[in-house]
This record gives structure tokens, C-alpha cells and sequence, in this order.
């Protein structure tokens, strides 16, 4: 049991005398969950929670129905590790509009946390001025991408509202596969081809996923 543990290898005195930096995942998540049952210790039920899950990272693993199937884990504190990942996502959020885009690597690196631990596709544009200095970005759709689905009025709207001719198109994959699907070229060909006729650019538009992504500029397929 963690009681019986000497003083540092204790969690919370571990994360007091070094910092919470240096607590492995199991640790953290021991904190999180604080007690464990009369057999079994938290760090022994951390360590199930990342054996049986394999990832702490999936939206699509990590659900409050599964983490309170796992023996000594109860729906308080699926939700506290849960909300525990929402609130590392959210500070992850950079709202610095002043960021210059130079390529699709300050895209993904700048905007990828907006995407972490969610099963829903998100449609995002980010506005920039000529220099490529980002102005302002907004959410436009949740869903499944496809030409039905997306509302070209709207970004073109969002678009000259923030007095923008240089878009930049961002959405991600919850499958991990950064690949375009053939709903998502069509839609950004359609885009792309009605944004020439009101002199908007746009730049890019970037499949997003927790471990990479894909560029339609960088594979051509703005042309």
C-alpha cells in the first residue's frame, strides 16, 4: 500500500520535495484518484487504468464507462481523471493572436491542443493578415466533415468580418489517421475554388491528430 511506501516514493511527498514534474503517469494519476480499496492501492489501480487502456490520450478509450468498469475506479473518479485531462488540455490553448504562420509545422504546433481528447471532428479556420500574422480563429462546425455539412457562407462571413483575405482551414482526424478522406478533398476543392471568386486565399488546410498531421499546401493539393 502506498502507507507502508518510504516517505519519497510516497506520490504527494514525491511531487512536495521534486516537483509533480518528476511523478511518473501512474503517480499522477494516484493523486487523481486518491484511495484505492482495502486490497489494492491506488498506484496499483493507476498502473491497471494504463495497462488496460493503453493510452490516458484516446478520446475514444478514455471514457467514464470504461474507467469505471476497472476494479477500485468508480464514476467520481472516472470524472476527476477525466476532467483532469480537460483542464490540461485547455491550458495547453495558446489564444496569442500574434503568432506568424510560416509553415504547416507552426499550424499543427500552435493548434493541435484544440483538438486533444475529443471524438468529434471540429472545423476550425484561423484569419490572417498579410504578413501571416494570425488575426483571429473560430470553431465553424462539430460533426462529420462533408459538403453538406460544412457552411462555405459562414467562413466566407467569418472571413471578411475579420477583414482577412488569407484563411487557414484546420480540422482533425478522432481516428488518428491524418489521411484526407474523399469528403474532405472534395469539400476543400469546393472551398478553395469559391474563395478565389471573392479574392480570399487559402493558404492551407491541415488534418490535425494527437501525433501528426497532414497539409493539403505541403502534398499539393491546393492546386
Amino acid at each position: 500500500m502506498i502507507r507502508d511506501l518510504p516517505l519519497l516514493d510516497k506520490p504527494r511527498e514525491k511531487a512536495l520535495s521534486y516537483g509533480v514534474s518528476t511523478l511518473t503517469d501512474a503517480e499522477l494519476i494516484a493523486i487523481l484518484i486518491r484511495t484505492g480499496t482495502k486490497d489494492v492501492s491506488a498506484i496499483d489501480i493507476a498502473h491497471k487504468i494504463i495497462k488496460e487502456l493503453g493510452s490516458i490520450n484516446d478520446p475514444n478509450i478514455v471514457t467514464v464507462e470504461r474507467l469505471s468498469k476497472i476494479k477500485g475506479l468508480g464514476k467520481t473518479k472516472a470524472i476527476t481523471i477525466l476532467s483532469a485531462l480537460e483542464l490540461g488540455k485547455r491550458s495547453l490553448k495558446k489564444h496569442n493572436h500574434n503568432i506568424i504562420i510560416k509553415n504547416s509545422k507552426d499550424i499543427y504546433d500552435n493548434y493541435k491542443y484544440y483538438f486533444y481528447n475529443t471524438s468529434q471532428e471540429i472545423f476550425m479556420i484561423l484569419f490572417l493578415d498579410g504578413k501571416r500574422k494570425v488575426i483571429g480563429f473560430k470553431e465553424i462546425y462539430k460533426g462529420t466533415i462533408n459538403n453538406l455539412s460544412i457552411n462555405h457562407i459562414e467562413i466566407f462571413k467569418e472571413a471578411i468580418l475579420h477583414s482577412s483575405n488569407n484563411i487557414i482551414l484546420i480540422h482533425n482526424h478522432p481516428s488518428g489517421s491524418i489521411y484526407p478522406s474523399k469528403e474532405d478533398i472534395n469539400s476543400t476543392k469546393d472551398i478553395v475554388k469559391k474563395a478565389r471568386v471573392l479574392n480570399i486565399n487559402i493558404i492551407d488546410h491541415v488534418i490535425v491528430t494527437n501525433h501528426n498531421y497532414y497539409s493539403f499546401y505541403d502534398n499539393g493539393d491546393l492546386k
